[in-house]
């Protein structure tokens, strides 16, 4: 009896899928990097779901189960996002786009709970509340500050056009080694900070135009004052002896002399 050879489990096919594990991995990771989320998600719902060891083999395989997490996150299905990220034990290569994964959803369903954008101090908080998972950290301290060099290129484009499209978050990301997925964040925290200076600056101009028209009417109020001269007077103290009562003095235009006086 002919018996068939026996297939590397890596390059295994499915009946009726045509595909080997290699090749869909291929396909994932293409997909991946294009940034096309949507076709990678339709590719991943074409594969089988039959079970079986070659099934297992290719859902089992890490640029499947990354491609998963990353169309999970672009659905903004967390749960499952956390599930698949805690269920299957990465390699170092992918923890740093995974680590951002992770911190970005539980940013998103803070900033979703509590009504506004995050500070610093609030994603500090939520880092500590919800630390990466052992199966996307291997202990290295990741450091959440960019470089000088690195926020230099970013300003600098953030000049050009502060609102980069896929493509422009793509070739930043490659120019300073982040995610496409921080370059983003970095651009929308920056113009969160340049509305909330603006909005700073204006309050306080109009607080110093507030202030300078009260001072004018002041002064045009007291010099009026000195101007008008009514029919009294009060006789200042600096012009009086200390046992001498502030009175009013009623000055009365004399009249003219009579022809009485005259005589």
């Amino acid at each position: 009896m002919h018996r068939l050879p026996v297939v590397s489990s890596s390059f295994s096919f499915l009946p009726l899928f045509g595909f080997s594990t290699g090749q869909v991995s291929r396909v994932c990771e293409t997909l991946e990097e294009s940034g096309d989320v949507e076709r990678l998600a339709r590719f991943l719902w074409s594969l089988p779901t039959s079970r079986g060891d070659a099934a297992d083999v290719i859902h089992k395989a890490e640029a499947v189960v990354r491609a998963r997490a990353l169309v999970a996150f672009h659905q903004s299905n967390f749960a499952e996002l956390y599930r698949i990220l805690e269920s299957h034990k990465f390699a170092s290569e992918s923890h740093g786009r995974l680590q951002v994964m992770w911190l970005e959803a539980h940013y998103q369903e803070a900033e979703k709970q509590r009504g506004r954008p995050l500070g610093p101090v609030d994603k500090y908080r939520v880092r500590k509340k919800f630390p990466l998972p052992q199966t996307i950290w291997d202990g290295e301290q990741k450091t959440h500050c960019f470089k000088e060099r690195t926020r230099g290129l970013l300003r600098e484009w953030y000049l050009q056009d502060p609102y980069p499209n896929p493509g422009k978050k793509k070739e930043l990301a490659g120019a300073t080694g982040l995610t496409p997925t921080q370059v983003g964040n970095w651009f929308k925290n920056r113009r969160q900070r340049d509305r909330a200076a603006a909005a700073k600056n204006s309050l306080d101009q109009q607080r110093v135009q507030r202030s300078q028209q009260c001072a004018f009417v002041n002064g045009a109020v007291k010099h009026n004052n000195q101007r008008h001269v009514g029919p009294h007077r009060v006789i200042r103290p600096a012009l009086m002896s200390a046992d001498i009562p502030l009175i009013t003095v009623a000055f009365v235009r004399p009249l003219p002399p009579t022809c009485a006086d005259s005589a």
